[in-house]
């Protein structure tokens, strides 16, 4: 399916985690029917996928808290899918995953990126994986307590997780302020992707018609790959670039670097 860049660069700036959810409050079926739908439509790399459980999900984060807060009361999940044999497939599931989040998101929905701290034995009983697959991440699903409880509050550093450095410490190439206002929009987009404990560690080196996402390895490693995380910035940049009537393609490249988006 083609991005719906309007519907998902507006979600991009509303998109907020979540981990305490109302559990008096379902999900409504035709919100259920249209994100299985996307789930089933979006598949931009054929070696990742995302499915969704329309289950609770209180038995897969049940006593594990870690960087995350604890997850509580969520309807329903999604669980992000990826072939262990691809060289590329962290970045690739980063940038799957996050399109299903954002369009979470437009439907009024609540999500939380959730890299590790989840019981990958019992996430997969739940669904069917390949025999070369394996589960990147989760996210719990529903409508949230949006206050959050105390122990949310403390266990996520009060908002620290909103916190975005700024472009110019994250740019090479181009002075940021010169750059074509597409790109400045994509690093700006970038910038508020999700991250593992929001170490933000991608860093953007920025041409007249490219931008390649690099690994900066800003922050603690909190066992989930730097590149999941700078997938999910190629996304952000990407949907920019489309909202500003630009097309482009992805180059994956050998690290540190992670991809560049070329246009043309």
């Amino acid at each position: 399916m083609d991005i719906p860049y309007a519907r998902w660069y507006e979600a991009i700036g509303r998109r907020r985690s979540y981990r305490t959810f109302d559990k008096s409050r379902p999900i409504e079926p035709d919100k259920l029917a249209s994100l299985e739908s996307v789930c089933r439509e979006f598949r931009p790399f054929a070696d990742a996928r995302v499915v969704m459980v329309n289950k609770p999900a209180e038995d897969i984060f049940k006593f594990i808290a870690g960087s995350y807060g604890v997850i509580r009361d969520a309807p329903a999940f999604l669980a992000f899918i990826g072939n262990s044999e691809n060289p590329n497939i962290d970045e690739q599931s980063g940038y799957t995953a996050e399109g299903i989040l954002l369009e979470a998101t437009a439907l009024g929905l609540n999500t939380c990126w959730v890299g590790a701290s989840f019981s990958t034995k019992k996430t997969g009983s739940l669904i069917d994986l390949g025999d070369r697959e394996r589960i990147i991440g989760v996210s719990p699903l529903g409508y949230a307590v949006k206050n959050g409880t105390i122990t949310d509050k403390i266990m996520t550093g009060f908002g620290r997780t909103h916190k975005r450095l700024p472009a110019e410490q994250l740019v090479s190439g181009l002075i940021f302020e010169d750059a074509p206002a597409w790109i400045r929009n994509a690093i700006e987009a970038a910038r508020l992707a999700p991250s593992a404990v929001n170490r933000q560690p991608w860093g953007f080196n920025i041409e007249e018609n490219a931008v390649t996402v690099f690994i900066r390895s800003r922050g603690p490693d909190a066992g989930i790959p730097f590149r999941l995380d700078c997938g999910i910035a190629m996304l952000h940049i990407e949907v920019a670039a489309l909202n500003a009537g630009i097309k482009g393609k992805w180059e994956f490249l050998k690290s540190p670097q992670v991809a560049r988006f070329r246009v043309g």
